[in-house]
């Protein structure tokens, strides 16, 4: 899987956002932490905004909130609000792709590889990021050296 900058921009925010909680946050501030492009950010916040995690403010003390509390917004809830399912076979989810002959398992092994994406991203919430505390599952994932290598 790659991990989009859209994706890796979105989060950060979020994660701003979240750690400012229940202050506002003006997008130059999330620009400034972060070192994401203005333009970027503002469209990013944008699809955030539409997807319902995000709300805005306008005037002297307007800014951006998060619209539910972090511990209810998983890491995947963000990447989809601005990029779409987490897993995709040449522009197909991956339960709908299928092969013959003998690459017909290759259909299955995407759609573990979807699942494995989701056991992450599904139960990491903001909140966890914030606290620096993450679920069980990934600081075991984590704590074996041989997945910091490619």
């Amino acid at each position: 899987m790659r991990i989009s900058a859209r994706s890796d921009y979105a989060v950060r925010a979020v994660v701003e956002l979240a750690a400012a909680a229940p202050q506002r946050v003006r997008a130059d501030q999330i620009v400034a932490a972060q070192d994401i492009p203005a333009k970027f950010l503002e469209t990013i916040l944008t699809d955030l905004r539409r997807a319902g995690l995000v709300a805005s403010r306008r005037g002297a003390d307007g800014g951006y909130s998060l619209m539910r509390e972090s511990s209810a917004i998983s890491v995947a809830d963000v990447i989809r609000a601005v990029d779409g399912p987490l897993a995709w076979v040449r522009d197909a989810r991956p339960g709908s792709v299928q092969y013959s002959g003998t690459a017909a398992p290759l259909a299955d092994v995407w759609v573990a590889v979807r699942a494995a994406l989701r056991g992450v991203l599904d139960h990491v919430t903001i909140a966890d990021i914030v606290a620096a505390q993450l679920p069980p599952a990934v600081t075991e994932l984590i704590a074996d050296p041989a997945v910091w290598r490619d």
